[in-house]
């Protein structure tokens, strides 16, 4: 199976039908395209070995073609709370960024995520995180709060985790106990946008990095037993049958994750509907996947299964 990896192509309007095409003809997938004025923006996943041409194709055109580590994937943004003191600043900046590396992430404010007396986690915000790739955990700047609220912040949580607080990256680790899978110090309550290059955009960007290794790892997992068919090619798919994205006004209306899938469509009526959509030769989509109605709007939740499984592969 060829290994796409993940691309953002940026350049002019004009003639930018002969990247979609291109990105078509190698095999690859478009995830999201953006149309700003007179830009555009695609987010793609693309054969590796293919990268090069193009981008010799793309510089005539005047576009570029940037390495985009997180294309394909959903993140949740854990804030403790809504107030002031966690948002807009660095968890609205943590959430943009991660945005510009190319996932589609979604703020979670808790409502009792603030204070060591009430901290805690409800079973809807729980639930919601674990239809996520990861969550970041956005915490403070005091190592004995961080360590005594972390407990109860992640009980329940089954999908990686990604621990960011004040203190530097080594003191994190040292506090946490069980380990969490990805930590990145230096990134804590911030009373203004993270515009300084040392000492914020810097951690910005290895919060990036920390993520990728992190999801670099899951993909490597996922990879062990694959998917009976990958994430961006069902999207296309589903898309195709029931032309969703053109007919839509979210900013991601089906939205690829690592496994899966997220439907920006009511479960009800339009699960059943989708379980019988074919993808090839006779197998349907309800061969492949599992459809559940997701705790976010009850959007529908695609989980594709394993090879292992299915005994299918398409």
């Amino acid at each position: 199976m060829t290994t796409l990896v993940p691309i953002t192509y940026k350049g002019g309007v004009f003639k930018h039908d002969i990247i979609i095409d291109l990105i078509d003809d190698l095999g690859g997938y478009i995830v999201q395209k953006h149309l700003i004025a007179q830009d555009i923006v695609l987010q793609s996943l693309v054969p590796k070995d293919d990268i090069e041409l193009i981008r010799r194709i793309s510089r005539p055109l005047g576009g570029e073609v940037i390495e985009s580590p997180l294309v394909g994937t959903e993140i949740a943004v854990v804030s403790p709370s809504l107030e002031i003191h966690h948002l807009p600043h660095s968890s609205c900046d943590v959430a943009e960024y991660l945005r510009q590396a190319g996932a589609k992430t979604n703020m979670v404010g808790l409502a009792r995520g603030f204070g060591k007396r009430i901290a805690n986690l409800n079973i809807e915000e729980r639930d919601i995180i674990n239809e996520h790739d990861c969550a970041v955990i956005l915490l403070g700047n005091f190592e004995s709060c961080i360590e005594y609220k972390m407990p109860a912040l992640r009980r329940g949580i089954k999908v990686p985790i990604i621990l960011t607080g004040r203190p530097d990256t080594e003191a994190l680790r040292r506090i946490i106990d069980p380990p969490v899978e990805g930590y990145v110090g230096g990134i804590g309550r911030i009373g203004h946008r993270m515009r300084q290059q040392v000492g914020e955009i810097d951690r910005l960007d290895a919060m990036v990095e920390e993520i990728s290794r992190v999801l670099n790892v899951r993909r490597e997992e996922v990879a062990k037993d694959p998917l009976s068919v990958s994430p961006a090619r069902l999207m296309t798919v589903i898309d195709d049958a029931m032309d969703i994205i053109a007919g839509s006004t979210h900013p991601a209306p089906i939205t690829a994750q690592i496994a899966g899938l997220r439907v920006k469509v009511p479960y009800d009526p339009y699960a059943a509907l989708m379980k019988e959509i074919e993808i090839e030769n006779g197998v349907r989509i309800g061969d492949v996947a599992e459809l559940l109605p997701s705790r976010m709007r009850n959007y529908i939740l695609v989980r594709i299964r394993p090879f292992s499984e299915t005994r299918i592969m398409v």
